[in-house]
């Protein structure tokens, strides 16, 4: 019985795939027909090229999600899918222009340690 499911379950997700994607070419294909009319324009070619997309996307998303759940599975046995490698860490720079002590940089964080001191000092 519980095969039954899974089999209409599967003809089922098939079938939505292939009639959305009829259903875009069918829009690719009136799109097409208004981008070659005399009121035509980019747009209408645009959509041309996004209907075929809008339609294979859910065979995309079946696609997915399978490959999904086939990682699950394959984690819950332990047998994990391959780890990237790790990127050595990147030596630190040395950024030359600060190397050199700012004179005005000096004062304006000074100027700021003042004006930090006096609202600390007026607060009750």
């Amino acid at each position: 019985m519980r095969g039954d499911r899974v089999v209409v379950r599967r003809l089922a997700i098939v079938a939505v795939c292939v009639v959305s994607l009829v259903g875009a070419c069918l829009l690719a294909w009136w799109q097409w027909n208004r981008y070659e009319s005399a009121s035509g324009s980019w747009q209408n070619l645009g959509y041309v090229l996004q209907w075929p997309l809008f339609g294979l996307f859910p065979a995309f998303m079946v696609w997915r999600i399978k490959r999904l759940k086939q990682r699950e599975v394959e984690e819950r046995a332990g047998a994990g899918p391959a780890e990237p490698p790790v990127p050595a860490p990147r030596p630190a720079r040395q950024n030359p222009v600060q190397a050199e002590p700012d004179d005005e940089l000096a004062a304006y964080n000074s100027y700021l340690a003042e004006l930090n001191a006096k609202e600390s000092h007026d607060r009750p």
